[in-house]
């Protein structure tokens, strides 16, 4: 038994800010459920849910690097949240990520360290991300 919180991520492995962002939460020792919402993409009702608990609007919520956002027209104004939504989960790739769910709260984790806004478990050690950027000194806390 574990009084760790329930923590979940939608994950996708091949984007360094969502693995960042996933070894931040490792490092304030929970083991989150891992969502990688390309194989397991979200229901209409759970990404609308997400966006709108994050406090983000739909096109907030697109990705538009490496996606088909631009061949799909999705950059006209003119597009209503329904629309965006129907691509949203016709190419799952369209959802920005990593989308981060706490008790604190839910954030679309970008950049990884916005993580830390709903994660006040203190961190276990040392942290930086890939590049190299240090987040969390040997002593837990963050590096403004």
């Amino acid at each position: 038994m574990t009084d760790a919180p329930e923590i979940t991520i939608w994950h996708n492995p091949d984007c360094g800010t969502s693995r960042n962002t996933l070894a931040l939460i490792r490092n304030a020792g929970v083991e989150p459920g891992i969502v990688e919402y390309l194989k397991t993409p979200p229901s209409r009702a759970e990404l609308k849910d997400a966006i709108a608990a994050a406090g983000l609007t739909v096109r907030a919520a697109i990705r538009q690097k490496g996606t088909p956002y631009a061949e799909l027209g999705l950059d006209d104004p003119a597009l209503d949240d329904e629309r965006l939504l129907d691509a949203m989960l016709a190419h799952p790739i369209l959802i920005n990520r990593p989308f981060v769910f706490t008790p604190w709260g839910v954030r679309l984790a970008r950049p990884s360290e916005v993580v830390l806004d709903i994660l006040p478990l203190p961190q276990k050690g040392p942290f930086a991300k890939e590049d190299g950027q240090p987040l969390i000194d040997a002593e837990g806390r963050r590096i403004a």
